[in-house]
């Protein structure tokens, strides 16, 4: 039986990335610093994945697993050494310390094998993690380290939504894990030494950044439409599925997300149809709707300073729709709302970032914030802080 070792046995962990490979005959070695999870996939070998949507959940038991703690830095570079292929999934904090356990199974597997590639998948949601993570790797090993030959570094768009479990359920199981049905994992077809593995649900793609680009300005961007213009319009609703309800929420969301696939498309020629990018967006605004997902207003809009960041899901397609000279309008009017939202969570608290960033607005001035928190440059975006300022309010 071939072998994954899956660094994170969190939700993307097991719903999705382990998930994938377990159900195409792979045995999955997840690696992890909980090491009550750990105990009990060792206790186990097992755990299902619940699959939440509009019809009766479907249970998927997924097979073939095991764990190791983290902290046993020995074992996890014999798993490495000789497993098939690796996987991260830990979010960018966890990145450093994997990277570093990652070097060390790369050294014993070139003591043990000698030139024996390794592929990584690096299921994270983050723009050039490739160079990231070669980076970081490239101090753990030898400088005669070969890593451009033995490890290839494989960057993914993950577009799975993971719904919210209810804290009674948690309990019962540490393992399971609720999923939506979506399950494919778009990747970088071009970072791979050795073949792509033959596992149901991998789509590979030519130009990876197009469709990291695809992520950000059409999924995360559509989220950040519908929950500011969806406060604006009641923010009393809780739930994003709720907020879709209004015709004139929906409606809006849809027309700014169109505006930027249009400016998606001007960036990547011939790699995206209208026809395909629509059915795109059609089928992200059926899965926001998806009430199992328990998906909330105030988590989906939350954190302001990093999404109303010029690197981010709303002033970047903003930055380069305006550049390409095609209309921009709903987005603006999209990054106006999201200076506007003050959603709260279950115990009536704002988001503390977002506290901050309100109190910053109101103190120091909307040009302040542009430059000094959204990281745009009183120079070279003068036109851009200018259609802001003078933008209006109303959907």
């Amino acid at each position: 039986m071939k072998k994954l070792v899956l660094f994170g046995a969190g939700k993307i962990g097991r719903s999705f990335v382990g998930q994938l490979f377990s159900r195409s005959g792979y045995e999955v070695v997840f690696v992890d610093l909980f090491e009550s999870i750990i105990q009990e996939l060792n206790h186990r070998n097992e755990y299902d994945v619940v699959i939440k949507s509009a019809h009766p959940d479907e249970i998927i038991r997924v097979q073939n697993v095991r764990g190791v703690w983290a902290k046993n830095e020995t074992q996890v570079a014999k798993e490495l050494s000789n497993c098939d292929i690796a996987a991260i999934s830990v979010g960018q904090r966890g990145l450093p310390h994997v990277i570093t356990l990652i070097a060390k199974g790369l050294i014993l597997r070139q003591k043990k094998f000698g030139e024996m590639p390794l592929d990584i998948i690096l299921a994270e949601n983050m723009r050039n993690a490739g160079m990231y993570v070669k980076d970081v790797l490239k101090g753990a090993l030898d400088e005669a380290f070969p890593i451009d030959e033995l490890v290839g570094l494989i960057e993914t768009s993950i577009g799975k939504m993971v719904p919210i479990m209810p804290l009674e359920e948690q309990g019962k199981d540490l393992l399971l894990v609720y999923a939506e049905p979506y399950n494919s994992l778009i990747l970088d077809k071009r970072a791979f030494v050795n073949p792509i593995p033959e596992v149901n649900g991998l789509v590979p793609k030519e130009n990876i950044n197009a469709w990291v680009d695809r992520k950000s300005y059409i999924h995360n961007f559509g989220h950040a439409v519908a929950a500011y213009a969806g406060f604006l319009a009641d923010p009393s609703v809780t739930y994003l599925s709720d907020i879709l309800c209004n015709s004139e929420v929906k409606h809006f969301t849809r027309s700014a997300m169109l505006q930027s696939a249009e400016i998606l498309m001007r960036k990547y020629p011939g790699e995206f149809s209208k026809s395909d990018l629509i059915k795109h967006i059609d089928d992200l605004l059926y899965r926001f709707e998806n009430r199992a997902l328990g998906d909330t207003v105030f988590r989906v809009g939350c954190d302001l300073k990093r999404k109303l960041h010029r690197n981010d899901r709303i002033l970047s397609p903003l930055i380069d729709g305006i550049q390409f000279k095609v209309p921009v309008s709903k987005i603006l009017q999209t990054f106006a709302y999201g200076l506007c939202f003050r959603a709260m969570d279950e115990n009536k608290n704002m988001f503390p970032g977002d506290v901050e960033f309100s109190n910053t607005l109101h103190d120091k001035g909307l040009s302040y914030v542009l430059t000094n928190i959204c990281g745009l440059n009183s120079v070279e975006d003068c036109k851009i802080i200018s259609r802001i300022i003078t933008s209006g309010l109303k959907v």
